[in-house]
């Protein structure tokens, strides 16, 4: 499948099938990745993947502590809660995806448990957790590289048949990942991907965000018409 296709089609799954995925896969996706640009090629990141135990681990957790009403608690800063076009499109994707699922607007405990799927990671068997060295921080530089790492592990992911997420949710709660993963406290913690196989039957998979036209983004400067 070429990029102009996987870029086209790639969509977040939000249900995965219980299979395992083979550690030689992930290996084999995230060496496809790594050649992502990377600014001076200082290749920042650092990638923990997540299966079994530890995983499961992460996952009740986080679901615990965020479901007693505990505040996130990030390493990166966040933008807080978003306003004006920006709110705008997450509360249209919302809409898609509860109105797929069958969940109303007054039904609580329905939208309850859908914020709780995003903080086990949607149920997905393996977890990839993407950090960067903490030297580096203030990091607007690395968080682009960063970014750029993690569509390449998208796309190669998809372009091999499994799904996934980039899932912030999955690492609100940053020390209880960084205790479980083992991970050093000289590497902060960016975001997280769900990775697996897809579970085509469950309905939020067929869901796919819109997007803007073009013109409403995008200048052309100096170009004849």
């Amino acid at each position: 499948m070429d990029f102009e296709t996987l870029a086209r089609t790639r969509r977040s799954v939000r249900g995965y099938k219980p299979d395992p995925v083979p550690r030689a896969l992930i290996e084999e996706i995230i060496e496809v990745a790594k050649r992502a640009p990377s600014s001076m090629n200082t290749q920042p990141w650092h990638v923990h993947v997540l299966t079994g135990a530890p995983l499961e681990r992460v996952r009740q957790r986080n679901m615990q502590t965020m479901a007693g009403g505990a505040k996130a608690n990030r390493d990166i800063i966040s933008h807080g809660e978003y306003e004006g076009v920006h709110r705008a499109r997450q509360v249209a994707i919302a809409v898609k995806l509860f109105g797929a699922m069958g969940i109303a607007r007054d039904d609580k405990p329905m939208r309850q448990d859908w914020v709780m799927r995003g903080f086990r990671q949607f149920d997905a068997p393996v977890s990839l957790v993407l950090t960067y060295d903490r030297v580096l921080d203030p990091g607007a530089v690395v968080h682009f590289d960063l970014g750029a790492l993690s569509y390449g592990i998208c796309l190669a992911a998809w372009d091999r048949g499994l799904g996934t997420v980039v899932n912030g949710q999955g690492i609100m709660r940053s020390e209880i990942v960084r205790e479980e993963a083992q991970i050093p406290e000289d590497q902060v913690i960016m975001t997280c991907i769900a990775l697996g196989w897809p579970e085509e039957s469950f309905a939020a998979n067929g869901v796919t965000s819109d997007r803007e036209p073009n013109a409403n983004f995008v200048r052309f400067v100096g170009f004849e018409d």
